[in-house]
């Protein structure tokens, strides 16, 4: 028995006791490799001592202090290293506890722009379907996933939502990519006229999207696209680079791949690594200035903004992948990885598709190859996946519904920055025999 309200209550989960490198220890002393980083969170794996050491120094100075009183020096410096990275017009950042409440403060921030601007008109978000952008009910709210969203969809704000661009589904056979990307994200400036210009606050979307989907990158031209769009009728543009920037995807934000400079980012995840909570909300410089040319004031905040703690793990995570050229090393264990899954799955009659940048990568389960058909959601495949590959001593994120939030199975997979070659092959040995296993369940 256990007092802990788990995630998924009734489960028997295994009691983790240690961690190093890529792998995890259970209380039995069994090793697993840590494929998926948990959610896409350890980027550095586990125990890696530059960053303890700077969680020790910064608790034996000073552990916190709240940020309407005192601000601190490691949270300063993170920021200079994050807006000195960061894309251009990016200047400010807001520091949370995680992604969740990273998304929350774009979309107030966001918000509140416009009515220091002199717009409070404006109301509406626009996302895409089979987005997932957090779990407060702001965040939620502009979520595509459909089964995430429907037991709460009562106390949700209004939203509107988009087609993905979802090429492996998506895509027409008599269109390039570039004309898919055109038609999809066109859709934005139709939705914007139809709910009237200057009514329209911002368009978010991830730039790979992860949970919910697998890895699923944009076509070319699609981001730039959208980015036109939005200047066009003074839409401002929000990405969520939670689960996907800070490296993940081999450049430090993944926008930088699209060729766009976003209005607004969210980041977390790989911005500490897993060894403390944090996450950032990141403003370009006129969306900070309208508010300190205005109210003053921005009428949002936490408890914990700006830990100083949490900061300086953050800063030693930053300062490892940079000074260690770790973002090297996701490109090309990315190509190893994804050599590595079309050498073992690349032919299996039910794997549609594999895809994804860096070392961020989804593989798409189908019943029938040919015709892309899903397995009937009541086969629960993506969870009998996640079991063998336990059993296999692999921890991976398989998920269900990336096609329409009930139908469609797909696994993302997230290793460490510091992952080596022989690691990739492994863990696509490990993911094939788990996914034979799942399938003859």
């Amino acid at each position: 028995m256990t007092n802990v309200f788990h995630r998924m209550p009734g489960s028997n989960l295994p009691l983790a006791v240690g961690g190093k490198g890529p792998y995890i220890f259970d209380e039995s002393g069994k090793q697993y490799i840590d494929a998926s980083g948990g959610a896409a969170v350890s980027c550095l794996g586990h125990g890696h001592p530059a960053v303890i050491e700077a969680i020790k120094r910064q608790a034996d100075s000073m552990a916190y202090a709240h940020t309407s009183f005192f601000t601190n020096e490691p949270a300063e410096r993170l920021a200079s290293l994050l807006v000195d990275h960061a894309p251009d017009g990016i200047e400010k950042v807001y520091f949370v506890s995680g992604g969740s409440e990273a998304v929350e403060t774009t979309l107030k921030l966001a918000r509140q722009y416009f009515t220091e601007i002199g717009q409070p008109q404006r109301k509406h978000f626009i996302a895409r379907l089979q987005s997932y952008h957090g779990n407060t009910l702001g965040a939620l709210s502009v979520g595509g996933n459909l089964w995430r969203r429907k037991q709460f969809d009562p106390i949700l704000i209004e939203s509107h939502h988009l087609s993905p661009c979802y090429a492996y589904r998506g895509q027409r056979d008599n269109e390039s990519e570039a004309e898919y990307g055109l038609r999809v994200a066109n859709e934005l400036e139709e939705k914007i006229l139809e709910l009237g210009a200057d009514t329209v606050i911002g368009f978010i979307a991830e730039p790979v999207v992860g949970a919910t989907m697998g890895a699923v990158p944009a076509v070319p031209g699609y981001f730039k696209r959208i980015r036109e769009i939005c200047d066009q009728y003074g839409v401002l543009m929000i990405l969520d680079e939670v689960m996907c920037g800070m490296g993940r995807t081999g450049t430090l934000f993944a926008c930088e791949q699209e060729g766009v400079s976003p209005d607004l980012v969210a980041i977390a995840k790989g911005l500490g690594g897993g060894y403390q909570p944090i996450g950032a909300a990141m403003s370009s410089g006129k969306i900070y200035d309208a508010i300190v040319g205005g109210t003053g004031f921005f009428q949002h905040g936490f408890t914990y903004i700006g830990h100083a703690t949490a900061c300086a793990a953050g800063l030693a995570v930053q300062e490892t992948i940079l000074g260690e050229n770790l973002l090297e090393n996701v490109m090309a264990r990315g190509e190893d990885l994804d050599r590595a899954l079309h050498d073992k799955l690349g032919n299996h009659p039910n794997v549609g598709d594999i895809r994804g940048r860096g070392l961020f990568r989804g593989v798409e389960l189908v019943a029938d190859r040919a015709t892309k058909e899903p397995f009937d959601p009541s086969l629960k495949i993506n969870g009998k996946i996640k079991k063998a590959a336990m059993a296999e001593g692999l921890c991976c994120y398989p998920m269900g519904g990336c096609i329409d939030g009930q139908r469609g199975d797909h696994v993302l997979l997230a290793p460490p920055y510091i992952s080596d070659a022989d690691l990739m092959g492994e863990i696509a040995e490990r993911l094939s025999k788990a996914v034979e296993a799942a399938l003859k369940a």
